[in-house]
C-alpha cells in the first residue's frame, strides 16, 4: 500500500488514482497490476489511423462453388497416410 501511494511522488496524482481504481474494478489490488495500469496510462498514444477506401471495383468475376465433397478427398488421403 505504501509503494502505490508513493507513486504520487513520481507521478501525478490523478493518474495514480486512477490506476488504482482500474485496478480494483479488474479485482486485481496488486502493486505491478497498478504499475502496469499506470504506465498504460501515461504511455497510451492515441494515433489517428487514416480511413482507408476499399475500391469498388475489387468484385469477384466467378464466385466459387461450396463443394464440401473435396473434404471428404482430404480425410480418405489422410487416412492410407497412416
Amino acid at each position: 500500500m505504501a509503494e502505490i501511494l508513493a507513486l504520487v511522488l513520481q507521478h501525478d496524482e490523478q493518474a495514480v488514482l486512477c490506476a488504482v481504481e482500474l485496478a480494483l474494478e479488474d479485482g486485481v489490488a496488486t502493486k505491478t497490476h497498478v504499475l502496469n495500469t499506470l504506465h498504460r496510462l501515461i504511455d497510451a498514444k492515441r494515433t489517428v489511423v487514416p480511413r482507408l477506401d476499399a475500391p469498388q471495383a475489387l468484385v469477384l468475376e466467378h464466385e466459387p462453388c461450396a463443394d464440401t465433397g473435396r473434404y471428404d478427398i482430404l480425410r480418405r488421403d489422410s487416412r492410407h497416410a497412416s
